[in-house]
């Protein structure tokens, strides 16, 4: 099942392009040649690092454990026909002993890849809305998203790591290999790249996280057949999640169904996740059948 057009890819290609730019840049700006250089082996390692261990530091973050057959025989049953439906492979199911209704998928393919659900959404849903849940999730790797946005959230960790080493060592270790005219710039201008790349790498972070949620939600009701399924499952985690808030591994947030952080009208602006009333508003819009 095709579901990315190829403005789509381009977008996200565009995206992580402009991640990989401003972490040179910043290195670049904070460090000259060696400061570049300092910013590439980094990227190159945490791209590496993650594509072949995110999937298990992110179910090791959260304390998923594997979900036995016996346990819900239902549940893996329809993972198993939703996956075929999809066309790729059954992924690993796995159970996060929380009371916070939230699922995410993880995995560098989907030949390796995992799905979490946490005892708070088995809790709160029908069994209906917990299959819409795991279509989406399986929207998520069969349009490759885990991987994306693990990059992304690794990119963005090199950035803010680079733009801070400015601020503690004070340019002593990055500027070291400075070129001459390198050596005139300001204080001012390094505190500009210290405040405004972290900013600019999460912004850049954001717009991969909120597309791929909208992606993965008309996908996962196509693929489910039953765009209120997933409607009512996300209106009634959005729900849950204020009533129990899950701020473990606050850097995974982006990869929920849900963003597991309650917060504000200004944190909102920061949200990994597109408005839930209008992923809602976009599901019920959606034709049946």
């Amino acid at each position: 099942m095709r579901t990315h057009t190829l403005s789509n890819y381009l977008k996200t290609a565009v995206l992580l392009a402009g991640m990989t730019a401003l972490t040179l840049w910043v290195g670049r700006a904070v460090g000259g040649p060696r400061g570049l250089a300092i910013a590439a082996v980094f990227a190159v390692g945490m791209n590496f690092f993650s594509y072949w261990f995110s999937d298990k530091l992110a179910l090791a973050m959260h304390g998923a454990q594997e979900f036995p057959f016996a346990s819900a025989p239902w549940l893996h049953e329809g993972l198993r026909r939703l996956s075929e439906r999809a066309g790729i492979p059954v992924p690993r199911l796995y159970f996060i002993p929380t009371h916070a209704p939230n699922a995410f998928a993880t995995g560098r393919n989907p030949e390796h890849a995992a799905v979490a659900v946490t005892a708070g959404l088995l809790e709160s849903l029908s069994q209906r809305e917990v299959m819409a849940v795991l279509a989406h999730e399986l929207a998520h790797v069969a349009n490759r998203d885990t991987l994306i946005s693990t990059v992304a959230a690794s990119l963005a960790g090199v950035i803010s790591y680079v733009a801070q080493s400015i601020f503690w060592f004070g340019g002593a270790v990055l500027g070291g290999g400075r070129d001459r005219d390198d050596e005139g710039a300001s204080g001012l201008a390094q505190l500009g790249v210290l405040l405004v790349a972290p900013l600019a790498a999460t912004l850049l972070q954001l717009a991969v996280s909120r597309s791929r949620e909208y992606e993965a939600d008309a996908t996962g009701a196509q693929l489910l057949g039953d765009p209120d399924a997933l409607a009512d499952a996300l209106d009634r985690i959005d729900r849950g999640v204020h009533l129990h808030p899950y701020d473990r591994a606050p850097a995974t947030s982006h990869l929920f169904i849900a963003n597991p952080l309650s917060g504000g009208a200004i944190l909102a602006l920061f949200s990994t996740h597109p408005p839930m009333e209008e992923r809602i508003r976009r599901l019920r819009d959606m034709p049946r059948g």
